[in-house]
């Protein structure tokens, strides 16, 4: 009889422990010599390995301009606006946010409810910037869901994002 409580009362951790997987990712926004700067628009976004959508993780974008006028450039992060940005209307509550300026700036996912439901398999973690005046650029980290264990995967841009790297934790 102890045996059955026993297990009954652990299982439930069991699976909560097995559930709580952890997805981070730290970016550099270097700091750009230009006679006008910018902050960036940025979009974060999960895909498949087919590439195809699977869900926003964060935008940022001038969030407070009058007027809603921020909304006008998000078109510029062209390819998170062609797999979903037109589609939606801003500010999404717990995903959008202000531009941020430079140096290191770290996102947690760890109380995210597409992790919650994402089925096992191969993703990629897309970063777009853009900037007013300035360039555009997307890198891709791929990484495989759920995370057996920890590992730090890194890409590096060439101008406007530096390191970024993905910190998955099981």
């Amino acid at each position: 009889m102890k045996l059955r409580y026993s297990l009954a009362l652990g299982l439930p951790l069991a699976t909560s422990q097995a559930m709580a997987a952890d997805l981070s990712v730290q970016l550099e926004l270097p700091q750009l010599k230009v006679a006008e700067y910018h902050k960036p628009y940025m979009a974060v976004w999960l895909e498949r390995g087919d590439r195809t959508f699977v869900a926003n993780m964060a935008v940022l974008y001038e969030v407070h301009k009058r007027n809603n006028g921020g909304k006008k450039w998000l078109d510029e992060l062209r390819q998170w606006w062609r797999v979903s940005g037109n589609n939606l209307q801003m500010p999404i509550d717990g995903i959008t946010g202000a531009t941020r300026g430079p140096g290191e700036h770290t996102f947690h996912f760890s109380d995210s409810k597409v992790l919650e439901q994402l089925p096992a398999g191969q993703y990629r973690l897309k970063v777009e910037v853009a900037r007013e005046s300035g360039g555009r650029e997307v890198l891709t980290v791929p990484f495989e869901w759920p995370v057996k264990k920890p590992e730090s995967l890194t890409d590096k841009g060439r101008e406007e994002l530096g390191l970024v790297t993905v910190e998955l934790k099981p």
